[in-house]
């Protein structure tokens, strides 16, 4: 009776302390991050639901509201990983990120070897009893994101002394472009190129800007450039080619879709269409016509030709003004970061946002060759909205530590 009356009031205390820590950390926060990317994911809720209606009732024959609950139930979690994040101090991380790193590594590598192609790449994890399904190599991009800004924390004495040993220099080395390099190899063997790239343009930035020195960071990216080739040519050696026809086709197509309407650029054609349809003012929410057949799966990565169709220009403009608040918000926490690995994760979270925006809105645009980049806060996609929520909380937690001014 004794040992659980103890219990209990240990396990009150426990609770109590953490409504205290969250309390805490709502109030100290930044307030215009939270609101603004609180107010894009709801808007970007309601958006899905009127994008993907014709999509869940005519193609898939399930109910108008199908993505949009599916979308709320990732949103639900989102918030309490949210709430989690906000309590743990990211000193913490690195106990908890070489085992997440092996662990997302592991499943990313079992989606290579038997994992089910969708939309021409293996990466969904999917478990059909309980219908829920899992995106490993999106969460990758956060862990690359942490996991570089502990290792340039750790290192940073031993990176920046002029006497380190060039043994013990090549040990470090080795850890970063190895941290990078890996997963970008197996997303790559997923046949996934957007992903890839993204990380790649994370690490690239972050490790030009890391401590390390600039003779020996020229030096090491020669190094991965060299293995890289060396990668590839063992893949064309194996299989014949590097690209899939599908891949070849995006990168040849994108340009001017319109001319290569029946193969390959039907799809970025009909976003030209969309964004022309809306012109200044939109055709209002709801009233998009490209959403019928014409775009395939609106609600995903060609949402914003549906936003820019129901909304107009000026929706649009407001819609870049949010996400200029955002970023800039990202960076100047970055900028006050008081520890090494806050300021170099919240660059890497900035990069992530911003390289997101630049490669859907580059495709949308027919710049670049589309990809399955999600555009963020607007397209559909539970294992995304989670990251991204997620990825802002992480920011919030560092700039909570940076106005308390200590290292916890």
């Amino acid at each position: 009776m004794i040992r659980e009356k103890i219990c209990e009031a240990i396990t009150l205390k426990k609770l109590k302390k953490i409504v205290i820590d969250l309390r805490n950390a709502y109030r100290d926060m930044d307030k215009v991050l939270f609101f603004v990317a609180a107010l894009l994911f709801v808007f970007g809720l309601i958006n899905i639901l009127t994008a993907s209606s014709r999509e869940a009732v005519v193609n898939n024959g399930v109910s108008m509201t199908y993505y949009f609950k599916k979308q709320l139930e990732a949103l639900i979690i989102a918030f309490f990983a949210c709430n989690v994040i906000y309590i743990i101090p990211t000193k913490k991380y690195y106990k908890y990120m070489f085992i997440l790193y092996v662990f997302i590594m592991g499943l990313i590598g079992y989606l290579v070897i038997w994992g089910k192609e969708i939309n021409g790449a293996k990466n969904w994890l999917t478990f059909k009893y309980i219908k829920f399904s899992f995106q490993p190599s999106e969460v990758m991009k956060i862990i690359v994101i942490c996991a570089l800004a502990l290792l340039f924390e750790k290192y940073y004495r031993s990176l920046k002394d002029k006497f380190t040993s060039k043994n013990k220099l090549n040990h470090i080395y080795i850890y970063i472009i190895t941290c990078f390099m890996a997963p970008m190899l197996l997303i790559f063997l997923q046949k996934d190129l957007g992903t890839m790239f993204v990380i790649f343009v994370i690490a690239a930035v972050l490790y030009l800007l890391s401590p390390i020195n600039n003779k020996d960071k020229f030096k090491m990216i020669g190094y991965a450039a060299g293995l890289g080739i060396i990668g590839l040519l063992i893949i064309f050696a194996i299989k014949g080619s590097i690209l899939t026809p599908a891949q070849k086709a995006r990168l040849t197509n994108f340009f001017k879709p319109c001319d290569t309407y029946e193969t390959g650029g039907y799809q970025v054609c009909n976003c030209f269409i969309a964004i022309n349809n809306g012109g200044l003012f939109g055709v209002g929410p709801g009233k998009s016509t490209q959403k019928y057949s014409f775009i395939p799966e609106p609600h995903t990565d060609s949402v914003f030709a549906i936003f820019a169709e129901e909304y107009g220009v000026l929706g649009a403009i407001v819609l870049f003004f949010f996400y200029l608040v955002i970023i800039k918000r990202i960076i100047n926490i970055s900028s006050n970061a008081k520890t090494i690995r806050g300021r170099f994760i919240t660059l890497g979270i900035a990069i992530y946002i911003m390289c997101h925006i630049f490669i859907n809105l580059g495709g949308i645009f027919g710049l670049i060759p589309l990809t399955g980049i999600p555009l963020p806060f607007l397209s559909y996609g539970g294992t995304y909205a989670i990251t991204l929520a997620v990825a802002i909380a992480i920011v919030e937690r560092i700039d909570i530590e940076s106005k308390k001014q200590i290292e916890i």
